[in-house]
This record gives C-alpha cells, sequence and structure tokens, in this order.
C-alpha cells in the first residue's frame, strides 16, 4: 500500500504543517477523543440490552447519562448568561 519513503513524505509535510510544537497536543486530543468514543460505544452496546425488571424499578435507569471529563483535563465551563444581561436590545 504505502513505502517507507511515502511514509517519511507524509509525516515531513505534517511536521512542515503543524509544526513541531503542535503536534503533542494534536496527539493528545486525538487520544482523548479515542477514549471518548470507546467509552460512548461500550455505553451503547451496554444500552442496548434488554433491561430487567429490578433495572426498571430503579431510580437511576430514568437518569440521563452525563459525560465526565477526563482527569486532567483543563478545558473552560461553558459560559453563562449574566444577570441583567438578559433584556432585549431593540
Amino acid at each position: 500500500m504505502f513505502g517507507i519513503s511515502e511514509i517519511a513524505i507524509i509525516l515531513i509535510v505534517v511536521i512542515v504543517i503543524f509544526g513541531a510544537k503542535k503536534l503533542p497536543e494534536l496527539a493528545r486530543s486525538l487520544g482523548k477523543s479515542a477514549r471518548i468514543l470507546k467509552s460512548e460505544a461500550k455505553a451503547m452496546k451496554s444500552d442496548q440490552t434488554p433491561p430487567t425488571a429490578a433495572d426498571a424499578s430503579s431510580p437511576e435507569a430514568a437518569a440521563p447519562r452525563i459525560i465526565q471529563a477526563a482527569p486532567g483535563d483543563v478545558t473552560s465551563p461553558r459560559p453563562t448568561a449574566q444577570p441583567g444581561n438578559d433584556t432585549p436590545r431593540p
């Protein structure tokens, strides 16, 4: 499919385009995305199993699922509406 020379050329182009400083950050975010995708696929697979009578009566079964950030994730929270800014402008 690809030879070593083609892979080397592709890697050199990627390093030139993104720069050496951005590559660890891109790899880290790719790893986080893969981890989230894997956990969501596993959760969807477990959600497809038919619930038993004991599972249907528990209050946790009706609660929505919440995706939590991984330890060390430093994302900023979403901006919220500030008081006093909710009046429409003409």
